[in-house]
């Protein structure tokens, strides 16, 4: 854990930078030796971030999933991904299937 006055962002802005690069850690900035500021490069932001949002939908399937809602099997997961795919792709337009005469 990184811990450092508030004054050294001021003083020493490029090797704290560098440090939350390196390390993909925070560095903790203190006021009056207390607790004030945490900094972090902006990678390990967004990636902390994407990591929150995905564990707060994980969070709420699995809550639906309790309350009895269902679920897909395996099967018909892969079914709809590869729909997705073929729709994406501009497979899935009515061109594609309808059937040669």
């Amino acid at each position: 854990m990184n811990i450092r006055p508030s004054a050294a962002i001021r003083q020493n802005y490029n090797e704290i930078a560098d440090m939350c690069r390196k390390t993909s850690e925070p560095v903790f900035l203190t006021k009056n030796s207390e607790g004030d500021l945490v900094v972090m490069d902006i990678e390990t932001y967004n990636r902390r971030e994407k990591m929150l949002k995905l564990r707060e939908e994980l969070l709420a399937v699995e809550e639906d999933r309790m309350h009895g809602s269902k679920g897909y099997s395996v099967d018909e997961v892969a079914t709809m991904m590869r729909n997705a795919i073929k729709e994406a792709a501009g497979i899935g337009t009515a061109e594609y299937l309808r059937v040669p005469a």
